[in-house]
């Protein structure tokens, strides 16, 4: 597998002209017409944002097909592993490649963690209306003019505001997809409950103790990052949260009818400590599990 350390390295190996700056690429697919892209797996040492459409060919990225929609932005991480195949670009597009390093003393060096469309897959790429699309295009023309006006001592600040206008953005416009796949957000609930509710019923529970997100997303064919972000958008709670729920709920099972004690009843829910039991348990109910049992025992 390829693996592009610098973003020098890309450009060097697709063709393209060399960029401005080591740290820092800008690519328009006008600028980069009959170049050649990678065809075959590689990583990147760096980030990318890509505004992308594509007229034909399959791009790989987590190992899920890239969603080919007109007008979808997607995000890479460093190190996620990506997969070109007879690509065909439209003129319009464009690719942002920032090295970590370009982000030393901005507070974008830790800020960017926190933009969880990092961590999604390309079938869940953000679609842009013409407005949106718009907006994303006027932040991207103000860097580029910065990129290329002989840059100063304040064109760093000026670009790296200007990036993470398109994060906070793009935050903004899938808050607005999620809203506007109410279908999909529902039927993820009513899916992932089931799964759940599976999940114990069959004994997996016992056998392999709590559920993790990943395991969870997995069974729904999403990442873990755009599950628990799909679902706190459509009911106020985390993956995590829900797991916590529905083990919250097993325990409420064994505390009323057992006379198992709160530590017999933490162990047989696969926590080696039963005191961080009893406060996920209060965090949930209200009351401890002592408290809870004895309400219906008065």
């Amino acid at each position: 597998m390829k693996h592009f350390k610098t973003i020098t390295e890309l450009y060097t190996f697709n063709g393209f002209p060399p960029p401005e700056n080591p740290l820092l690429g800008l690519v328009t697919f006008e600028d980069i017409r009959g170049c050649k892209f990678v065809e075959t797996e590689f990583t990147l040492g760096f980030y990318k944002i890509a505004l992308k459409k594509v007229k034909s060919g399959n791009v790989m990225y987590g190992r899920t097909k890239y969603d080919h929609e007109n007008g979808s932005m997607f995000f890479l991480k460093p190190n996620q592993i990506i997969q070109m195949n007879d690509i065909e670009l439209t003129e319009k597009g464009f690719m942002i490649y920032i090295h970590e390093d370009f982000l030393i003393n901005h507070s974008l060096h830790s800020s960017i963690q926190k933009y969880g469309f990092f961590d999604y897959e390309t079938n869940e790429a953000l679609h842009l209306s013409p407005s949106e699309e718009e907006t994303l295009w006027e932040l991207f023309n103000k860097i580029k003019g910065e990129y290329y006006n002989n840059q100063d001592e304040f064109s760093k600040d000026i670009i790296l505001t200007h990036i993470d206008s398109i994060l906070k953005y793009s935050q903004r416009f899938y808050k607005r997809q999620f809203l506007n796949r109410n279908v999909l957000s529902g039927t993820t609930v009513s899916k992932f409950t089931e799964v759940l509710k599976l999940y114990f019923e069959n004994g997996s529970f016992q056998k392999n103790g709590l559920p993790t997100v990943k395991y969870m997303a997995e069974r729904l064919n999403l990442s873990s990052r755009y599950l628990s972000d799909l679902l706190k958008q459509e009911t106020g709670k985390t993956a995590l949260e829900h797991i916590h729920i529905a083990l919250v709920m097993e325990a409420k099972n064994i505390l009323m009818s057992t006379d198992k004690t709160v530590a017999e009843t933490a162990y047989e829910l696969g926590f080696e400590n039963p005191p961080y039991f009893s406060r996920l348990f209060k965090k949930e109910v209200g009351l401890t599990p002592t408290e809870y049992r004895e309400q219906f025992l008065n």
